[in-house]
């Protein structure tokens, strides 16, 4: 069973950037379509980003133009490099499968805080 670790999130003025990491165990990966996660409180969870195994993207509304999604498949992690962040940014993210597992274990994810 594929196993999630997430880092880098941390708090960061309005305007400013974050690079995110998930590190994904198991043989599976390079052949996963995966995406970046995030649930604000009070919020469902949503996916914001999407990378398939040959690299093509999918961006939510609400980050494309500001948010890129990458991988690389020798070191079973992807990326998530977050620009000209806002408050409305401010979440915990999380890296999964897409679609993810129905009875998947999420990872424990990575706060992100955009304030002034």
């Amino acid at each position: 069973q594929v196993q999630l670790v997430e880092s880098g999130g941390g708090l960061v003025q309005p305007g400013g950037s974050l690079r995110l990491s998930c590190v994904a165990s198991g043989s599976i990966f390079s052949i996963k379509t995966m995406g970046w996660y995030r649930q604000a409180p009070g919020k469902q969870r949503e996916l914001v980003a999407r990378i398939t195994p040959g690299g093509s993207t999918i961006y939510a509304d609400q980050v494309k133009g500001r948010f890129t999604i990458s991988r690389d498949n020798a070191k079973n992690t992807v990326y998530l490099q977050m620009n000209t962040l806002n408050p409305e940014d401010t979440a915990v993210y999380y890296c999964n499968l897409v679609p993810y597992p129905t009875y998947t274990t999420w990872g424990q994810g990575t706060q992100v805080t955009v304030s002034s």
